[in-house]
């Protein structure tokens, strides 16, 4: 009678506290998540950039004569061992909001595959990437083209690394982290958090795209703007399809590019600035 008594309790007779049971999320407590976890990476690189492109805009100059370095060099050229280090320091801790979401995510009886962000359609991921990172990464380059000339852009930099062997898998490593991180958490994550939220289809896309172009603003008012169109396409995209590994694809795609050609291309040809 006593071990039925105990068992009804919850284990109450023997001290033991009564497991808590799995209620769902409320909306006060999935914006209060939100918040530390953009707190944590996105949203306080849009606040960083809002303060650079402050300080950019009102430089000597105007912004076409400011310079945005994406990757830089983090030892002396006489230390590349130590440069090494920090870059991969820097990459893998960058990841660990990511981890944060996906631990999250499984803690409210989801997992990554919640938001596609899994390998279990390669072949869709790959291709639909493939074709985002066309369209988006040559409207990119015209958008920033003509900002720039417009003297709505800073000269963006995409690497600044010395000439080291690890300079090149370092860059491509900083893709596949920009990759993930932006889309995981921007689009995966932060859609659909404000979708059990209750907020509509359109208003969750506007978010997410403004968070984007928002800390995107350092390189100046025309990368906001494509920046923001993206975000757009990219949301439109992950509400079609439901998922974010085609636009991690795409994202990895367009950055391999932007920080290969860097070092193959500028200042070798004349209509790119740098």
């Amino acid at each position: 009678m006593s071990d039925s008594a105990s068992d009804r309790s919850g284990g109450a007779a023997t001290g033991a506290p009564a497991a808590p049971r799995n209620t769902p999320l409320s909306r006060r407590l999935i914006a209060s998540e939100v918040a530390c976890v953009l707190a944590l990476s996105l949203g306080a690189a849009a606040v960083s950039a809002t303060i650079s492109f402050v300080g950019t805009a009102t430089a000597p100059g105007g912004l076409a004569e400011q310079t945005a370095s994406l990757v830089d060099p983090r030892a002396g050229a006489d230390r590349p061992w130590l440069d090494l280090t920090w870059q991969v320091y820097a990459v893998v801790f960058a990841m660990a909001p990511v981890a944060l979401v996906l631990y999250l995510l499984h803690r409210d009886a989801r997992s990554g595959a919640t938001i596609g962000f899994d390998v279990r359609r390669p072949g869709f991921d790959i291709t639909r990437g493939a074709l985002l990172a066309a369209v988006i990464g040559a409207g990119g380059l015209v958008v920033y083209l003509v900002s720039w000339q417009l003297g709505l852009s800073t000269t963006v930099s995409p690497s600044s690394l010395n000439d080291h062997w690890w300079a090149l898998p370092v860059l491509l490593l900083q893709a596949v982290k920009n990759g993930v991180l932006e889309e995981v958490i921007v689009v995966g994550y932060l859609m659909l958090r404000m979708g059990q939220m209750g907020w509509s289809p359109v208003r969750a896309a506007l978010t997410s795209s403004l968070l984007r172009a928002t800390y995107h603003l350092y390189q100046g008012v025309g990368m906001f703007v494509g920046n923001l169109v993206m975000g757009l396409v990219f949301c439109w995209f992950y509400q079609r399809y439901g998922r974010v590994m085609p636009l991690v694809v795409a994202h990895t795609v367009i950055d391999v590019v932007t920080f290969v050609g860097s070092v193959y291309l500028i200042g070798r040809v004349g209509w790119l600035p740098g």
